[in-house]
């Protein structure tokens, strides 16, 4: 299947799903243009295709198939939301998708990702439970986007020469945090461009994962109670 493959997923404008909660998540939102399945709960759908079990094994990249894969088109893009997580070169496909899902949860609806995985990867997409699906989700040259969008604070992260995360006061304005890469961070010219470079203080570990400390952050700066 040739959307396994990022190249492809990104020429069509397509991604797979499997499992029978991701499928129905995409086809509450409208976006599935095929269906193949061996459950007759989706046999009688207009774009469903009934397989053999020897079939959706061949066809499936988890080691026992939940019996429906669903081909769909990546959902529309949406105005920027007042609060923003930038990804600068994520690797981990559990990684991105445990923050897609702390991003959703904290009211970070935009995503925006330079040289990550390919967040419609199959393991980013087991790993965000649906969440993905009510994100807005931009590759773009991290960059030119806060030189071009003024309007927003720009948090880094880092251990060197940051503040703690205690300082940083939540608001309503229009936010945004930058993670970077597991093992080198976030890029330094990107560090040179933010408001300011904050760290979480802890007590008998070096330094948090990526996801755990995106998510400690976001739960911090989300939007205040109206």
């Amino acid at each position: 299947m040739s959307l396994r493959q990022r190249k492809y997923r990104e020429e069509l404008n397509q991604f797979v799903v499997e499992g029978q909660h991701l499928v129905d998540e995409a086809i509450k939102l409208g976006i599935v243009k095929g269906i193949y399945t061996n459950l007759e709960s989706y046999a009688n759908l207009p774009y469903s295709f009934l397989v053999s079990e020897e079939v959706m094994k061949k066809i499936t990249e988890v080691i026992e198939p939940q019996g429906v894969i669903a081909i769909c088109q990546k959902p529309a893009l949406k105005p920027l939301s007042d609060r923003i997580l930038m990804l600068d070169h994520l690797q981990d496909p559990g990684n991105f998708g445990t923050l897609l899902r702390s991003a959703l949860a904290f009211g970070f609806e935009t995503i925006l990702y330079q040289d990550s995985v390919d967040p419609f990867n199959s393991k980013v997409l087991r790993s965000t439970q649906g969440a993905i699906f009510r994100l807005n989700l931009i590759e773009t040259n991290l960059l030119l986007f806060i030189e071009d969008h003024p309007e927003y604070t720009i948090y880094g992260t880092a251990l060197k020469n940051a503040v703690s995360l205690t300082t940083i006061p939540r608001s309503d304005s229009k936010i945004a945090i930058i993670l970077g890469n597991e093992g080198s961070g976030v890029n330094e010219l990107i560090l040179q461009k933010t408001v300011a470079n904050i760290f979480i203080d802890i007590e008998a570990v070096e330094s948090l994962n990526v996801a755990v400390a995106g998510s400690i952050i976001m739960h911090h700066l989300r939007r205040l109670e109206p």
